[in-house]
Order: structure tokens, then C-alpha cells, then sequence
């Protein structure tokens, strides 16, 4: 039995072509390759991929996503967004780990681990040198 997160077929990926065009909701429970167009909010419990020909407008809701396309909204991956160098995203961000290849573009904002900034451990605080000192011993 697979876990609430988990894809329930990850070995397998759902596919909407190119030619195809959606308008309105996709929900899938595995992987999906976008080679066409979307137009509303894709959601996905595995890894959305939009190939170079994928265009989505609207939402990706996602575990990860790799992007070589086109997506103009804004995503929210669990874990790794990676914008490949044909990439062109502009919207909002919200992911655990990004990677960006030289060559995509990307407008908007980006926030990341949920927007939770952690405070540093405070045994790390103590023992790093500061700017005033680090100078000092020169």
C-alpha cells in the first residue's frame, strides 16, 4: 500500500501529447509528461514533467517537476523543481529544492522549504568567526 504522498503507480507516467489541448482540471495519482497544452491546474502525487512542446497556464500541484517547456501560473512541488535550459516559467514558486540550468528563464517570485525560514543552531553561531574578526587576523 502506497503512502498519502506517494505515486501509486510510479513506474508508470500518464501522457498528454502534442496536438492535445485541456482546458479545466487533471488529477493524476502517477507521473505525467505534458507535450501539449493545459489550460487550469494539474495535479499530480508524482513527478510532472512538461516537455519542450508542454505548455501549462493555471497551477501545478506536484511531488516534483522536471520543466523544458512552458508554464505561466505558478507550481508547488513537495520536493525538487528542476527548470531545464529550454525552460521558461513565469509565476510563483513554491518547492523544497530548486535547480536552474543556465539557459532557462524564470520570472516571479520563489519561495522555498514551505516559506519556513529555520534558525541557525545556535553552537554554529558562536563558533563562526565575525566579519570584525575574521579581518582582525589578517
Amino acid at each position: 500500500m502506497s503512502k498519502p504522498n506517494e505515486p501509486v503507480s510510479p513506474g508508470k507516467i500518464n501522457s498528454i501529447m502534442e496536438g492535445t489541448s485541456i482546458v479545466g482540471e487533471v488529477n493524476s495519482d502517477s507521473n505525467i509528461r505534458i507535450d501539449g497544452k493545459v489550460k487550469g491546474t494539474v495535479n499530480a502525487r508524482g513527478r510532472v514533467i512538461i516537455g519542450q512542446t508542454g505548455v501549462i497556464e493555471g497551477e501545478v500541484i506536484c511531488q516534483s517537476s522536471d520543466i523544458e517547456g512552458t508554464l505561466v501560473g505558478k507550481i508547488n512541488c513537495q520536493d525538487l523543481l528542476s527548470l531545464k535550459a529550454t525552460a521558461k516559467l513565469q509565476g510563483d514558486i513554491n518547492t523544497k529544492k530548486l535547480a536552474i540550468e543556465p539557459g532557462a528563464v524564470f520570472t516571479g517570485n520563489c519561495s522555498m522549504a514551505g516559506g519556513v525560514v529555520k534558525e541557525m543552531d545556535p553552537v554554529r553561531l558562536q563558533s563562526a568567526p565575525r566579519p570584525e574578526q575574521a579581518q582582525a587576523g589578517r
